[in-house]
């Protein structure tokens, strides 16, 4: 093997923590009751498995750049589609409230808003991971474009930050939480237009969330 295929192996960054963050917001959505869920499991599993197959397929073969591309396009995909399905959720679960439907019961508006929390924080993490400087493969090379966030990493001293840094998927996941949790930007400052937007959606969701279906069913438990 040459020099440079060695060096692109080793700067790969690891899909299995994106795979095991997938896998895990799969199953927490089989394990959800049927009210809160918008089409029955085995769909959920089969869009889920989609999803896992092109980065399963990267981690194993982390040279293809066509493996990259279809990774792209079925994460976003994947992200885009269930944050969406999300926005179709709590607007089902807002106008049930707002009726005072007696059909939703107060454990099942809270499991609905957990569902719903967690799915934000981890669906926009990966939406964050695939549009930050072109997306992971970009950043491996050095065709990186100009980032829509800026990390505390970024602006550390050269004495507190290894060379060739660069944010890896954790530091989405948690910009994620930060954004759902504080819905502001608590961590990675955003600089482009797209970066604010992207953030502004995720703030949205997580406080309709947590104000109005989460407070509903803390206050019917009550």
């Amino acid at each position: 093997m040459s020099p440079k295929v060695e060096e692109a192996v080793r700067t790969a960054e690891s899909r299995w923590p994106v795979v095991l963050t997938v896998v895990l917001y799969v199953v927490m959505l089989t394990a959800m009751p049927s009210r809160v869920r918008l089409m029955p499991a085995w769909c959920v599993d089969v869009i889920g498995g989609l999803a896992l197959l092109p980065l399963c397929a990267v981690a194993l073969r982390p040279r293809i750049a066509l493996l990259k591309r279809i990774e792209r396009i079925a994460v976003l995909g994947f992200a885009g589609g269930a944050a969406a399905g999300n926005l179709v959720l709590l607007h089902v679960l807002i106008g049930d409230i707002l009726r005072g439907a007696r059909v939703v019961t107060a454990l099942e508006l809270l499991s609905s808003s957990i569902a719903i929390w967690v799915s934000n924080v981890v669906l926009f993490g990966l939406i964050y991971w695939q549009i930050d400087r072109g997306g992971p493969a970009r950043r491996e090379s050095a065709q990186t474009t100009d980032p829509d966030w800026l990390f505390p990493r970024d602006q550390a001293a050269e004495a507190f930050r290894e060379p060739g840094w660069r944010p890896l998927f954790i530091d989405y996941l948690f910009l994620g939480f930060s954004t759902a949790t504080a819905f502001s930007a608590a961590d990675a400052q955003p600089l482009t237009a797209r970066a604010k937007l992207v953030m502004m959606a995720e703030s949205s969701i997580s406080l309709l969330t947590l104000v109005v279906v989460a407070a509903r069913a803390i206050n019917v438990l009550g």
